[in-house]
């Protein structure tokens, strides 16, 4: 049996150079291992039922992100500086943007 190593680019199989096969001929293409066997693509994207209890109790662990006042205070303190830094900067970054289009 010959190989032949392609490229995959935006879903499509390139070969290096044509190969003259007839259109129909039905060609067995092996694709690389997954990176682990616990791998959601070593499964084609189907997960048994194990691994979905699995997920499913590791999710229940995670705990809510609960902020107290003072840190919602102070997330939203960092917005508004952030957002009052943008608008005071909005001229010369634009400047800037035209410059580098010209």
């Amino acid at each position: 049996m010959n190989t032949m190593t392609a490229i995959v680019r935006n879903g499509q199989i390139e070969l290096p150079r044509p190969i003259d096969l007839p259109d129909g001929t039905e060609v067995e293409i092996r694709l690389p291992e997954a990176a682990g066997a616990d791998s959601f693509q070593a499964h084609e994207g189907l997960l048994t039922p194990e691994e979905i209890a699995r997920t499913l109790a590791a999710m229940e662990k995670i705990e809510p992100l609960e902020m107290s006042d003072e840190e919602r205070a102070a997330l939203e303190a960092d917005r508004q500086g952030r957002k009052e830094w943008e608008k005071s900067h909005f001229d010369s970054r634009a400047d800037e943007l035209r410059r580098i289009w010209q």
